[in-house]
């Protein structure tokens, strides 16, 4: 009989597997023939936005209804066009970017990066497209806002963007509080209008968009002699490729094909073509900032929203059952063969291994193991949805396996003993005794994981899920008003939360037929004062 429990919980374990597996193909064979896919954030304007149509050239963004548009879309543009090819763009995290190159997601970046020497380990770099200098933005209102060089930034709270050599050069300012490093310049940008930072350094087209757009912040600009200094490579913007990519001369000779003043010129016009300055320029001052974001991000948001709760309910619901299946398991009795009770204990000690792995590390590194990791390593491409659904499922059945466990220790010992006497099997006492009550002891619990993964679908922004503070990010580095946008977002995934809860709470309400057990109770107290 423990055999045949066993298949069953076997199969059943691979079967949900199954349902949370992504899509997976061989990277190499991904490409489709005549396409040039080109990573980029996005939401660093005037470089890269994202946009809700196709106004002024703007592309649509791979598996998305929004559309990317910027000084680094229309290079792509000209580069794809000369190369006969159709351009996709791949909407990626900053820090996703080279992993994404480098395992075969996109064939390019073309997103502002310079080409570093740390970089140039890792991936290879056309010519620059665009040069630009160093510049701080600070607040109009600070002290530091008439500085005219470094020196007058003495003390000054200062930080960068991650992975960049912007922070790095921080360090050239005298007795600088250098902060810790911030994934994007929207994060920046808040910090710097709540006081959290005094200024950070950026490129001069991100100051000159950021004057244009929020009269409380200022670009401060230094001579020569009086700012950073770097080589010449690091104010560069290049195109970043595989290593040996044969694609790389035919790029090299498009770029050399658009003169300098042609390039100036598609630098300015990103600049008016913003969203931000758009925006900016036709907005009515009596219109509620909150109201305009919603009208002209709702859609967004409303997309981001629903693959927020796709993945919470899908995962928590997967990860359920894996809990469920690991718990049946382990209660089962020792297997009296030798062999048997040797596989049943190999299994259990993977079991472990799995529970305290995805219990130990967070999702966030998972993600990007599981995601970027699988394809650097054997070369498969994940479908992003279908490996963000599959990385939340099994996260959430690590931490299920240990609730479900408490849920089983919790029912009385004695009924057990009493299923096994009445001569009940191990799956009959589950199925029938066991379970129906573990399911009840669970439910808050569970309730609380459906709560976690609602707000954890966030972390995945790392592999490019375009769940809601993905999306909400990127409206911010669009519209340039962050605090109201990350309100908007805060707002939103308090009402999932609270709406899930209280949901929780009237089924566990319905489980428990509080009104039939409320009048046993009170029996139980007549009968006893009777006494």
């Amino acid at each position: 009989m423990n055999k045949r429990i066993f298949s069953v919980i076997a199969l059943l374990a691979m079967f949900v597997t199954f349902l949370g597996m992504p899509q997976v193909s061989r990277a190499d064979d991904k490409t489709p023939e005549g396409e040039l896919r080109v990573g980029m954030e996005a939401g660093y304007a005037p470089f890269n936005w994202t946009q809700k149509d196709d106004r002024n050239g703007a592309v649509p963004i791979q598996g998305d209804r929004a559309y990317a548009g910027g000084y680094d879309v229309e290079i792509a543009k000209r580069v794809a066009d000369q190369m006969n090819r159709k351009l996709v763009i791949v909407k990626t995290e900053w820090d996703g970017l080279l992993p994404a190159l480098q395992s075969g997601k996109i064939d390019a970046v073309i997103a502002g990066m310079s080409p570093t020497a740390e970089r140039r380990k890792e991936v290879d770099f056309s010519d620059n497209y665009y040069e630009s200098q160093l510049v701080i933005i600070t607040r109009k209102d600070s002290k530091y806002a008439t500085a005219t060089s470094l020196a007058d930034f003495s003390g000054a709270k200062i930080t960068g963007q991650l992975s960049t050599f912007h922070y790095d050069v921080i360090d050239q300012i005298p007795d600088v509080q250098k902060q810790q490093a911030m994934d994007n310049f929207p994060a920046m940008r808040v910090a710097l209008e709540s006081g959290t930072i005094d200024g950070y350094v950026g490129e001069r087209p991100e100051g000159v968009t950021v004057e244009a757009v929020n009269p409380d912040l200022k670009m401060i600009e230094f001579a020569p002699a009086d700012g950073f200094q770097s080589n010449p490579e690091d104010v560069q913007v290049s195109v970043g490729m595989r290593k040996g990519d044969p694609l790389m001369a035919e790029v090299n000779q498009i770029l050399a094909g658009i003169p300098l003043d042609e390039r100036t010129q598609i630098m300015d016009q990103a600049i008016k073509d913003q969203p931000a300055s758009e925006e900016s320029a036709s907005s009515d001052s009596n219109e509620n900032a909150l109201v305009r974001i919603i009208k002209q991000n709702g859609m967004m948001f409303l997309r981001g929203t629903g693959m927020t709760l796709l993945l919470a309910i899908f995962g928590t619901t997967v990860g359920t059952g894996i809990g469920l299946l690991i718990g049946v398991f382990r209660s089962l009795p020792e297997a009296k063969s030798g062999i048997k009770r040797g596989l049943q204990k190999g299994f259990g000690w993977l079991l472990n291994i799995y529970i305290e792995v995805f219990r130990g590390t967070p999702m966030i590194v998972q993600s990007a193991v599981i995601y970027y990791g699988i394809a650097m390593a054997f070369g498969i491409d994940l479908n992003r949805t279908a490996a963000a659904l599959f990385i939340v499922s099994i996260n959430t059945g690590a931490y299920m396996s240990e609730i479900v466990r408490g849920g089983i220790y919790a029912v009385e010992k004695g009924q057990f003993e009493a299923a096994q006497a009445i001569g009940m099997t191990h799956g009959q006492m589950m199925r029938k005794v066991i379970l129906p009550q573990v399911l009840r002891n669970i439910l808050p619990a569970t309730g609380n994981e459906l709560v976690i993964n609602i707000k954890d679908t966030s972390v995945l922004s790392i592999i490019s899920v375009s769940e809601l503070f993905f999306q909400g990010k990127s409206a911010a580095g669009t519209n340039y008003m962050f605090f109201q946008t990350y309100f908007i977002i805060c707002v939103i995934y308090f009402v999932l939360t609270f709406t899930a809860t209280r949901l929780l709470r009237l089924v566990e309400k319905k489980m428990d037929g509080p009104s039939a057990y409320v009048r046993l109770e009170e029996s139980d107290v007549a009968i006893e004062a009777d006494k």
